[in-house]
């Protein structure tokens, strides 16, 4: 694996939107984490509002705004999952 990896959907060359995969596993855990979270809570408070009214436009934008952040934290999820299977067959 190489020690930067590009994150999905970037395609620039060269890439500079880069995944440290030799960062220290607590904190990719916690990068991934922070961007799934945000994701979650944002996806739920939509969710549990019955007074929502929005054009589909707003609510398209807001779903590739979301999009890209759950992307980037499966992303680093892959790395962590990378270096753990690693570990584990050594």
């Amino acid at each position: 694996m190489n020690r930067y990896m590009p994150i999905t959907g970037v395609d620039c060359t060269p890439a500079t939107l880069l995944i440290d995969t030799e960062a220290p596993l607590d904190v990719l855990f916690e990068t991934a984490d922070y961007r799934i979270r945000t994701v979650t809570q944002l996806l739920e408070n939509i969710a549990f509002r019955s007074d929502i009214s929005s054009d589909t436009l707003v609510l398209s934008d807001l779903c590739k705004m979301l999009t890209i952040a759950l992307r980037d934290g499966c992303d680093v999820m892959d790395v962590i999952g990378r270096r753990l299977r690693a570990l584990a067959a050594e």
